[in-house]
């Protein structure tokens, strides 16, 4: 009767807890239970807590006791040689290096800052660059390139430089008593929060991202919201990152109708496809290879003293040519033709002649400057322009 009444208010113990979990249906939560269901000092406490409970009946059962225990102890080698009265609390600081890195490997970025505050050996994990390249990647991989990275690098440069001479102008007047002690707690302190990130920290970048601290060079799709003269075009930026409404704010080069934008969603942002800068000219590689048919970008400045923007069109077929791809010969032409379909077929921008053989850029003040030309074969990026086409016909 006793072993029958023990067994059965263990079960009902057991289906409580496992209910319990079950009901949880916060993602966190859930996971916190089961991080808690692996760890050997959580059936420790079960255990003791039933043992409590069968003692508090009177009941004996101490060869359950030592079986179950030894058990537990066993499935932790931190535990092993530990006595059976002396079982000690685990925590993060217990756990191994390859431990604790998956455990913080599951972490949030906001997770991470927050265990980051504990002590200095979690800040210094929780630090770690190889964490937070993912969070980086993840978040801003689609965003940021080489340009932002070089910018990066360059603003940190600054900082610290800037920081420095600030240190040692501070340094220099406290050493004139009573300054000293009043300026001494005050650099120590500035000087911890200031040096807690070295110039290649992955978390800082994240976090002055996060921020919206550090203006990155991107660029921005069909600029200052859809306007009619820049549907199609993509034109480089610094962008910051605005958290509360999750889009950004552009400053775009001083030239132009407009310089600011503001609530500009990820969906219209991309990383520079290649390294040129916006006032150099692209060296065309593709040229012989275009065929009708073919998606490319092409550079366009309104003058020679703008900025290039990148704009959207398809390879066409020469005047003379029927179009039928058995017996179009276009592409041995020296002449390309570069339709931009989203203007009307009577529009001065819908059709533009290119030299296959020695293109730069041309073009004059009235019509603007055509550039280097890069030829997408990406199926992405063309599904991107594509979803950006605009709903009327343009002029």
């Amino acid at each position: 009767m006793i072993l029958i009444f023990v067994s059965t208010q263990m079960l009902l113990f057991l289906i409580y807890c496992f209910s319990l979990i079950i009901l949880l249906k916060s993602p966190k939560l859930c996971k916190m239970v089961k991080l808690l269901l692996l760890t050997p000092n959580f059936w420790v406490k079960l255990y003791k807590s039933f043992l409590g409970f069968i003692r508090k009946k009177g009941l004996k059962f101490r060869v359950f006791e030592i079986g179950f225990l030894r058990t537990v102890l066993k499935s932790h080698e931190n535990l092993e040689g530990l006595e059976l009265n002396n079982v000690g609390i685990i925590t993060l600081l217990d756990l191994h290096d390859l431990a604790l890195d998956l455990v913080l490997d599951q972490l949030s970025p906001a997770e991470l800052c927050s265990l980051a505050g504990v002590c200095s050996y979690l800040r210094s994990k929780c630090r770690s660059n190889y964490l937070w390249v993912k969070h980086l990647d993840k978040k801003w991989g689609k965003v940021i390139g080489n340009a932002a990275l070089r910018e990066w690098h360059w603003y940190m440069a600054n900082n610290n430089r800037n920081y420095s001479e600030c240190v040692g102008l501070f340094e220099s007047v406290s050493r004139v008593w009573p300054l000293s002690l009043m300026f001494s707690r005050k650099m120590k302190r500035k000087s911890e929060v200031k040096g807690e990130f070295p110039p290649d920290s992955v978390m800082a970048w994240y976090l002055s991202l996060e921020r919206g601290e550090f203006w990155f060079p991107a660029q921005v799709y069909n600029r200052e919201n859809g306007h009619d003269g820049f549907m199609l075009s993509c034109y480089d930026a610094k962008l910051s990152y605005d958290l509360k409404t999750d889009t950004f704010q552009a400053r775009y080069s001083p030239h132009g109708r407009r310089t600011i934008e503001e609530n500009i969603s990820w969906s219209r942002l991309r990383t520079p496809p290649i390294d040129t800068p916006p006032y150099n000219l692209h060296v065309s590689d593709c040229l012989d290879d275009l065929r009708p048919g073919d998606h490319f970008e092409i550079q366009w400045r309104r003058n020679k003293a703008y900025p290039y923007g990148w704009w959207y069109g398809v390879i066409g077929h020469l005047e003379s040519c029927s179009g039928n791809e058995h017996h179009c010969i276009c592409h041995k032409s020296e002449t390309v033709i570069m339709e931009f379909n989203q203007y009307a077929p009577e529009s001065r921008w819908r059709r533009k002649k290119v030299s296959r053989k020695n293109h730069r850029e041309e073009g004059n003040e009235a019509d603007g400057f055509y550039g280097g030309i890069r030829k997408l074969y990406s199926q992405e990026e063309i599904s991107i322009w594509k979803s950006l086409w605009p709903t009327k016909v343009l002029n």
